[in-house]
């Protein structure tokens, strides 16, 4: 396979680590989140209380995690693949899990050091959960479409 083949497959994963690592700066803190959706749901939503905009928070940040994370599940394994034609799907399966597990804790261990983050094992936790899905879903869209 020619590198430019390679890098049709690996380049979508490379831009999406960097966005989770983007994501994981001080922009994207809970504080500033909570700026933003503030608003939004009182916008929608204006009987809502203060503790259940809290809630929905801290709700839509957990579930930015799992997207984020079967987001990359989901590339992660199309570039393990990479157009091959043998049937390794529980292999790029586990590969994909892997490098899904070493991203999350690196995503983590980066947000250590970052001021206004905090590291979280729950949101490691989510995120592999993320990879998981994505790693299960993958694994059934491949057979599916092999018969």
């Amino acid at each position: 396979m020619s590198f430019r083949e390679k890098f049709q497959y690996w380049f979508p994963v490379i831009l999406w680590i960097i966005f989770i690592f983007w994501m994981s700066t001080g922009m994207f803190s809970a504080q500033n989140t909570y700026l933003f959706f503030e608003p939004l749901l009182r916008f929608f939503m204006p009987s809502i209380s203060q503790k259940q905009i809290v809630v929905l928070h801290i709700i839509l940040r957990k579930l930015a995690h799992l997207t984020e994370y079967f987001i990359s599940g989901l590339l992660l394994f199309r570039a393990f693949k990479d157009g091959s034609d043998k049937r390794l799907e529980w292999h790029w399966a586990f590969s994909s899990l892997l490098a899904v597990i070493f991203i999350a804790a690196s995503d983590e261990f980066h947000q250590s050091f970052v001021a206004v983050r905090t590291a979280s094992l729950l949101d490691v936790g989510i995120d592999i959960f993320g990879g998981f899905i994505a790693q299960c879903l993958s694994v059934w869209m491949y057979r599916r479409h092999q018969q």
